[in-house]
């Protein structure tokens, strides 16, 4: 179990050196110079240049890689070109909202995707196969810019039920949380079906149904746990799938999290900004994945052979 750890970390840091070159380096082709949107087009070119100096911009680029590098390493991301403050301050102060908007999407996903898939198996290709399969194909093709305009027109403005922007209560959750994990939900009722449906045809469900046990407690209590396996897998992906694919529901409903920093640290060419926030996702994505990994080969000792 320790060499299949220290494997995955191996494969952990590689995989974060190669997302903070990439990142730099696309970062710096933006069009749009920082100094220009912080000073304006009219500024002194004097003015301009003692602002370069100041925040490193005018070394080559690969200097600024090394020494963005370098700070990576102590932990440092650098400094916010706008705020002057720490950017993983910056970050740290709107990760809080992402999680807490994860894991209302992960909630909202596990609560639709179980019942439909456990349905879905235990009658295959019937009606009720049928409708669970439909409502999932559904919710994977509606998007999140159409979905979420549509529940705030239906909830927030037609009916007045639910608010629509920023973060509060239990109640602005909602509808962000059902439109990130409408998708998710679609992904994993089709792979508890498919997975029950193939644990349904081993021996040992076939002795439990022999044994006389009731189809609901052969399915819940036999059947899904060992089912739920491969899904470990795809909820640890997805984890970090919806911490960074959240950008747009944010947006959309003005959620102070991770997306939004980012949207707007693009928006104003904030390369430390924009790099510390994708770094930290990326971190936090492949984290989740070595979790998730650890977790599986815990669960099933073949995977550490792997």
């Amino acid at each position: 179990m320790l060499v299949f750890i220290v494997r995955r970390l191996m494969m952990l840091v590689s995989v974060l050196l190669g997302v903070v070159t990439l990142v730099f380096f696309l970062i710096h082709m933006i069009p749009g110079d920082p100094v220009d949107i912080m000073l304006g087009e009219n500024a002194l070119a004097a003015d301009k240049e003692a602002m370069r100096q100041d925040l490193g911009l005018d070394q080559p680029l690969h200097l600024q890689y090394l020494s963005y590098l370098s700070g990576v390493v102590r932990g440092d991301l650098g400094t916010s070109l706008l705020s002057r403050q720490p950017v993983l301050k910056e970050i740290w102060s709107r990760f809080p909202a992402s999680v807490e908007l994860m894991a209302g999407a992960m909630f909202v996903a596990l609560s639709l995707s179980i019942p439909l898939g456990i349905l879905a198996a235990m009658k295959p290709r019937s009606l009720m196969d049928a409708l669970a399969m439909l409502v999932s194909f559904l919710g994977a093709a509606i998007p999140s810019f159409w979905l979420g305009p549509l529940l705030i027109l239906l909830f927030a403005i037609h009916l007045n039920w639910l608010p629509v922007n920023e973060r509060g209560g239990l109640e602005h959750l909602i509808l962000p949380a059902i439109t990130l994990g409408t998708a998710l939900a679609a992904i994993l009722s089709r792979m508890i079906r498919s997975s029950l449906l193939e644990v349904l045809g081993e021996d040992y469900i076939r002795t439990a149904r022999a044994k006389g046990l009731r189809e609901r407690t052969v399915v819940l209590k036999h059947a899904l746990r060992n089912a739920l396996l491969p899904v470990m897998t795809i909820v640890g992906l997805q984890i970090g799938i919806l911490l960074s694919g959240a950008i747009i529901t944010e947006f959309i409903f003005d959620w102070p999290g991770l997306g939004t920093l980012l949207l707007q640290s693009i928006h104003t060419r904030n390369y430390p900004l924009v790099q510390g926030c994708i770094l930290f996702i990326a971190t936090v994505y492949v984290v989740v994945n070595l979790l998730t990994d650890i977790a599986y080969g815990w669960a099933d000792p073949r995977v550490r052979l792997k």
